[in-house]
């Protein structure tokens, strides 16, 4: 294992863009990082990110030339990952909540209560799993995150379904949530969040979906976090060290920090619109930074 000073917790990073803006790209650069530094990675996988995590190794990306940008090579050993995905409904409870809907009221419908979701709830199993993670690749348990370290770096792809799981956790099968469902799923996800970036050693980076928004302060539309409506994308962004856009030019996938109409900050990294995604330009920087506290 590298050395780490451990006065040091690992940057917090959140990664923001829409769908095929290179998010997952990116946790791929942080992986062969890692493996040069003897390092482990744990991802987290909440929706189906890991067929292209496994394909930045076996299926390079293609650069602006139409060619690999790399050859093929087998995924990395120092990479575990386990997939938890929250139960889409099925035709049995969405038929029952299309019946519901068409014999109630809203405020009946706001007042229901699923008496199945204690058994059926998404956000509880995943906390079950940070509590002793297991790795998918091996069978292997890792153990509680919070006893991880700041040699460790952990994943979370992505907090869209995070938030989903969150919300299931408040509504079950429920056809509509009432707004104080949507305050307790926000409080029990940002709850996790000021876990994992406030008081977790390792390292953190978490995608994340963007949606338009109208600033409550300005005004104007702004692209902001995807999460549960819109009371908490003010809130999560300050919670991370670094809030970096992801979009894609072309073939190209590039990190903006200076675009408008996003929330976007860095620590590590230069305030610019066109930066090559690489977490482990990221990562040298920390380390650097570290061993400077503790020379």
């Amino acid at each position: 294992m590298a050395d780490t000073p451990p006065t040091i917790a690992g940057p917090k990073i959140l990664l923001q863009g829409d769908s095929g803006a290179g998010k997952t790209f990116a946790l791929g650069t942080l992986v062969d990082w890692a493996e040069k530094n003897n390092r482990p990675v744990r991802i987290l996988f909440t929706e189906n990110g890991l067929e292209t995590l496994l394909g930045y190794w076996t299926d390079p990306p293609l650069g602006s030339n139409g060619q690999p940008i790399r050859p093929p090579r087998p995924v990395p050993k120092n990479l575990a990952y386990h997939v938890v995905r929250t139960p889409a409904l099925g035709l049995a409870a969405l038929t029952d909540a299309a019946n519901k809907v068409g014999l109630m009221s809203y405020e009946g419908l706001t007042k229901m209560t699923d008496p199945s979701r204690a058994m059926n709830n998404p956000y509880e199993k995943i906390l079950k799993v940070l509590a002793d993670f297991p790795d998918d690749r091996t069978g292997a348990k890792l153990g509680n995150i919070g006893t991880w370290g700041s040699e460790a770096i952990f994943g979370i792809d992505s907090l869209s379904e995070l938030a989903n799981a969150c919300m299931k956790m408040t509504i079950g099968n429920k056809p509509t949530a009432a707004p104080p469902d949507y305050g307790v799923a926000q409080n029990n996800l940002i709850n996790l969040l000021r876990y994992l970036t406030q008081g977790f050693d390792p390292t953190l980076v978490v995608t994340a979906h963007l949606q338009r928004q109208t600033n409550e302060i300005t005004g104007g539309v702004q692209l902001m976090v995807k999460a549960i409506g819109k009371a908490m994308s003010d809130d999560i962004p300050q919670l991370f060290s670094e809030v970096l856009y992801c979009r894609r030019e072309g073939t190209d996938w590039l990190w903006d920090t200076a675009a408008i109409g996003v929330s976007t900050k860095t620590r590590y990294l230069p305030i610019s619109s066109k930066i090559k995604p690489d977490l482990g330009v990221i990562m040298d920087k920390w380390v650097k930074r570290g061993a400077a506290a503790t020379a």
